[in-house]
């Protein structure tokens, strides 16, 4: 179970000049927002990563954020970019949600690496890769290699547990 105590969101390389290429882009970006914007609510930390070259971050998903964490890279792998590495280690927690594209490249090298020092909850619903193969052979993968599979409101009701707060009262109409 997830612990919103221990838990941090990483939205990978959803990039203005590559989402739309992804297969099922719409969804996938919408599912971004929403985990964007329940990070929000219930004060989960967020980094952003962009593949260099490959434009900025999609403009609503920072916009989500007052003050969001982007980290240029040129890895594919997130770890092997120090500056990710230290933003995520700064964090003191352990635990990532992991979002974003492409599912079977930047995605699975980052969750892989994680596996060694983090749990991983990949979140299935908010990962693409521009052919729909790609995406399903990547969630095969890091599920086999220990990673979590779950989904956008897996994660959102898992983390807030109950019912009848103001948190839920504000999640809310993120899942209708």
């Amino acid at each position: 179970m997830l612990d919103r105590q221990d838990c941090f969101l990483v939205v990978v390389d959803a990039q203005e000049r590559l989402m739309p290429a992804i297969s099922e882009k719409q969804a996938i970006t919408d599912n971004l927002d929403r985990l964007v914007k329940f990070a929000g609510i219930v004060g989960m930390p967020v980094i952003f990563t962009e593949q260099q070259k490959l434009g900025s971050t999609l403009q609503p998903l920072l916009d989500i954020n007052s003050e969001p964490q982007v980290v240029s890279k040129i890895t594919f792998d997130c770890f092997a970019c120090p500056e990710f590495a230290e933003k995520v280690s700064a964090l003191g927690k352990k635990t990532m949600l992991l979002a974003g594209v492409e599912s079977h490249i930047c995605v699975a090298q980052t969750a892989l690496s994680a596996l060694a020092d983090y749990k991983v909850h990949v979140i299935s619903d908010a990962v693409g890769s521009r052919a729909p193969a790609n995406r399903q052979v990547a969630l095969d993968r890091l599920a086999r290699a220990g990673a979590v599979i779950s989904s956008t409101e897996m994660a959102m009701y898992e983390i807030l547990g109950r019912a009848g707060t103001d948190e839920f009262k504000k999640v809310l109409p993120l899942v209708k």
